[in-house]
């Protein structure tokens, strides 16, 4: 939807608050994410993950229902906070990974979680620009009938992975009490990974959040230029994510691996820094791909270090983690 999105908003607002408007919209749903993805990450936990994963396929549905038609902005602002509030998407399949998977091999298969998100990198921005340029609608039209047949095959066929005897345990009243702090399920030894975590993911929140509005000005590039792009980087990301990081996380580890993406990262954001001309764009697009790589390696890493019963909090945690440093960024 982000090549999408300033196009969606010039129908309510001005060109000089566009930029404006449009900032608001992403921190307001990372806002919403902060306080309750961590809630969610525990009650998928407690009830299982099925029931959180229909809840929030349901407010992705029903945010993208309320933007399809919007007649006036608040709908879109009401619309970002049903998003954030039920978003747990991510929490929950990256939990439900780990409940399926050996501690030894979450890293390689965070890897295809992450890729699989980079073969959404490559169709919806694609979609988003073809579409936009029918309408400012129809791509928040087909979201929000794709999230509803996604609700109703989830409902159907997806199966609960949360073992019995967890569920169980975490509704005992000594858990129910300890899954009210968030940090009781962190060593000390891990603040500082919890610490890298939040530094990766701040220091990608900031080209990802301006690249519409980066492209648009500096090369003067329309909707479907920019969807392509993202395109681009969605491809590799999957390389990166899918097949290059489990590698090397099996080959020199998490940690090593999570240092050579930071310093990879870094050389990408300095190549924006001082881009020049369209062709340096790849270069730096493939420098941000590599750099993602440190996410998977390090939520391997967190996932190994806590709890099987504690899995939702984790990935829950990361996720108000990250959406902390979108509003940052």
């Amino acid at each position: 939807m982000m090549p999408v999105l300033p196009t969606l908003l010039n129908e309510f607002v001005s060109e000089n608050s566009l930029a404006t408007h449009y900032g608001v919209l992403l921190a307001l749903y990372a806002t919403m994410q902060v306080i309750f993805a961590p809630i969610l990450g525990r009650l998928s936990d407690k009830y299982g993950r099925k029931p959180i994963l229909l809840f929030s396929l349901l407010g992705a549905a029903l945010d993208y229902l309320l933007m399809a038609f919007s007649t006036t902005l608040w709908m879109l602002y009401i619309g970002r906070i049903i998003a954030g509030i039920t978003g747990a998407t991510g929490a929950v399949c990256a939990s439900a990974m780990s409940d399926v998977t050996p501690a030894k091999n979450r890293t390689r298969y965070f890897g295809f979680l992450g890729g699989a998100f980079g073969v959404g990198l490559i169709i919806g921005p694609m979609l988003g620009g073809l579409l936009g340029d029918i309408s400012a609608h129809m791509p928040f039209i087909f979201a929000a009938i794709s999230h509803s047949i996604l609700l109703i095959l989830s409902l159907l066929f997806f199966r609960e992975t949360q073992k019995r005897e967890a569920l169980v345990a975490n509704r005992t009243p000594e858990n129910q009490t300890a899954s009210n702090t968030v940090t009781v399920f962190f060593k000390k030894s891990l603040y500082f990974w919890l610490a890298t975590y939040f530094i990766i993911q701040l220091i990608g929140q900031i080209p990802a959040t301006i690249w519409v509005l980066f492209t648009q000005y500096r090369f003067d590039w329309n909707t479907t230029s920019i969807g392509m792009s993202l395109a681009v980087l969605g491809v590799l990301h999957i390389f990166f994510q899918a097949i290059v990081a489990g590698k090397l996380a099996q080959k020199w580890g998490e940690k090593t691996t999570i240092m050579i993406s930071m310093s990879i990262d870094m050389m990408g954001c300095l190549l924006l820094a001082w881009i020049g001309h369209v062709w340096v764009i790849l270069p730096a697009l493939i420098c941000l791909a590599a750099g993602g790589m440190g996410q998977p390696a390090l939520q391997g890493y967190l996932s190994k270090s806590v709890d099987d019963n504690a899995q939702g909090k984790l990935q829950g945690t990361l996720v108000s983690l990250t959406n902390i440093t979108g509003i940052i960024g």
